[in-house]
């Protein structure tokens, strides 16, 4: 007797697998509520360092919740994996389209806007660059995604990413 394929049960075949691939290379935060952007998508015309951009419109941000070794303060030496982490967030976001989510504070005392940023192919960037290893979760203030972030970090300093690579 010939078995009959189901399209119905392959598609939920395919998409059992899916997730559970998911799920195993990215944990279940993936699966929590992010932050949702905000007005129209900008263009990031340079990265300043690993945590802070530079925007169309001359608008100068800071990502929230991270921070990357200094690789360009004159008062201070460049620290270790600076320029690397200055890299790799302009591999990611440099000439690129994001949009852009708050937290309770809009700006910081410097005048930069304090947000979070997605790329146009949904990249998180501020958990990309910690998962990666490249950032510290940076938890002197509160905001929305310390717990996630800091569990980011641990799962690079396990995996020895970036700034715990050998």
């Amino acid at each position: 007797m010939a078995r009959r394929r189901n399209p119905e049960m392959a598609a939920l075949a395919v998409l059992v697998l899916a997730l559970a691939w998911a799920v195993r290379e990215y944990g279940l935060d993936w699966l929590r509520r992010q932050p949702q952007p905000e007005g129209d998508w900008r263009t990031v015309v340079r990265v300043v360092d690993g945590d802070t951009l530079l925007l169309d419109g001359d608008e100068r941000v800071r990502l929230i919740g991270i921070d990357t070794p200094e690789s360009v303060d004159a008062r201070r030496p460049i620290e270790y994996l600076g320029k690397e982490a200055a890299a790799f967030t302009r591999r990611l976001a440099e000439g690129k389209r994001v949009r852009l989510a708050y937290d309770q504070e809009r700006s910081d005392r410097y005048g930069r806007t304090l947000a979070y940023v997605f790329l146009e192919d949904g990249t998180f960037l501020n958990a990309e660059i910690i998962r990666q290893g490249y950032a510290h979760a940076y938890t002197r203030f509160p905001f929305q995604y310390s717990d996630q972030f800091r569990a980011y970090e641990r799962e690079a300093r396990e995996q020895r990413r970036g700034l715990w690579a050998e």
